[in-house]
């Protein structure tokens, strides 16, 4: 028996413009296999082992897409913990740790990082067994990837001596070496792929935290302290929680424990770090090339061309990726792609909404898709779940018309108090008080237009909310 413990607070800016800040690659389904995100699949993956419902370590700003996967995946979890501010893999077990014991329990824990990819379960699962002795043994143990080629984007781990009940000794961690010391690794045979994947006992973790980065452990328990619950969430403070040194539990206590362990895990893996990888880890045509959506191909090899939303066309190209998104498109050499994070850091510093959002946005009562703006006015499509409602709000800058598309509306706009159907309409003026909610039980699709001087989402002061939003 284990516990799982799922890292999904990650950005996945390499991945843009697919992967964006407010919906980055662990909600995305990437691997080509057209069987849920890759948190959903992480989670699967587990499916027929022995252990208990999961923590999942993720972003504040990301809670409800975190909840609605686990819903719609018909997945329980005993603690969704949001962390305010990005603090690395440390902090991150760290918390999962002290909660999983907080009633006097002390589990295994299995850390997985909610965006990988692994091809091979059973394989995955006969390491998990080796893993589990040696955790039960007191090792921290993680697991190493069996490398297929010189890879320069991976730290590496290298294996001492082999151990009693399986799994090797740690002789060292090493950094993302340059392209000859890669391949002399590759040939020496006893490197391993550094996965991120670990395995220990919670109080071992902890004490080893204790012995090794107090300052870590001090942070993580002042901020769990003030933590407030709240339905499935964990909120932890940010006053305290920001404080904490940012580091990786690989620099902080894998590279100085005497009780580390590596498992060598040979199970198709990928981190999916990029889009030579996602090339790379899903299916390929005759050509080479990995084609999704609306794509028409002549003369092209060796390329990943995604649709999203219109016809892509390629002709005579070779080693391309191209992805097309509602608001941008990415043409790159498939062996540039690990520069994708700079394009994002110039959008960033350009102040482009464009590295942060997409045109379609989630709330936790559905989404919304812009679907066209420009000077005053924009217009919205509007899905709210059934049983959901937005808050009770209003906007000092802008009017709003609601146009029924299928569904069932409740709208408050002031003393009123109506029920929309298909076809309806409704004017919510400027600087009154509206809600709108679906009683039904399907879903509520609407178009929405605004109109004023100012349509930023900022513009809303809410009165009552059922999320518990400021």
């Amino acid at each position: 028996m284990f516990t799982p413990v799922i890292l999904a607070g990650g950005s996945g800016s390499r991945l843009w413009p697919l992967s964006r800040q407010g919906f980055p690659k662990q909600f995305l389904a990437l691997d080509g296999q057209g069987m849920g995100s890759m948190l959903q699949r992480t989670l699967a993956r587990l499916d027929g082992l022995e252990h208990a419902d999961p923590l999942v370590v993720g972003n504040e700003q990301h809670r409800f897409v975190v909840a609605e996967q686990l819903r719609e995946a018909g997945r329980n979890c005993r603690r969704i913990i949001l962390e305010p501010v990005v603090r690395n893999t440390a902090p991150a077990i760290a918390l999962a740790a002290l909660e999983a014991g907080r009633d006097g329990d002390d589990p295994i824990l299995l850390v997985l990082p909610a965006d990988h990819h692994i091809a091979d379960d059973a394989a995955f699962r006969e390491a998990l067994l080796v893993a589990g002795r040696q955790a039960h043994a007191g090792r921290l143990v993680t697991f190493g990837i069996t490398p297929t080629h010189a890879e320069t984007g991976f730290g590496y781990i290298q294996c001492g001596d082999e151990a009693a009940a399986g799994g090797f000794d740690i002789a060292a961690f090493k950094e993302k070496p340059a392209a000859d010391l890669a391949e002399q690794y590759l040939q020496a045979g006893n490197y391993l792929w550094n996965s991120g994947i670990f395995m220990f006992r919670a109080s071992l973790l902890l004490a080893e935290l204790e012995c090794l980065r107090p300052d870590i452990l001090a942070s993580c328990r002042a901020a769990l302290e003030h933590a407030e619950a709240d339905r499935d969430f964990l909120h932890i403070p940010a006053e305290q929680f920001a404080l904490c040194a940012s580091e990786s539990v690989d620099y902080a206590v894998m590279e100085h424990t005497a009780l580390g362990l590596v498992v060598p895990l040979d199970a198709g893996w990928s981190d999916l770090g990029s889009w030579a990888a996602i090339w790379d880890a899903g299916p390929r045509d005759a050509e080479g090339n990995r084609l999704e959506g609306d794509v028409l191909s002549i003369a092209t090899c060796n390329s990943l061309v995604q649709a999203r939303h219109r016809l892509v066309a390629t002709l005579g190209v070779e080693d391309l990726v191209v992805i097309e998104t509602k608001d941008a498109v990415l043409v790159a050499h498939r062996e540039r792609t690990q520069q994708v994070k700079e394009i994002v850091e110039r959008l960033q510093a350009a102040q482009r909404s464009e590295y942060a959002e997409s045109p379609l946005v989630n709330r936790p009562w559905g989404h919304y898709d812009t679907v066209d703006k420009g000077d005053r006015y924009q217009v919205k499509r509007i899905r709210v779940m059934p049983g959901e409602s937005l808050s009770l709000q209003l906007h000092y800058h802008r009017a709003e018309h609601w146009i029924v598309v299928s569904g069932t509306a409740r709208v408050v706009c002031g003393d009123q108090e109506l029920v929309l159907s298909e076809n309806q309409s409704t004017y919510i003026p400027l600087g009154v008080r509206h809600s709108l909610s679906n009683p039904g039980k399907v879903p509520l699709e609407l178009i929405e237009v605004q109109s004023g001087s100012y349509l930023g989402e900022d513009d809303i002061l809410r009165f009552e909310d059922h999320y518990g939003r400021v």
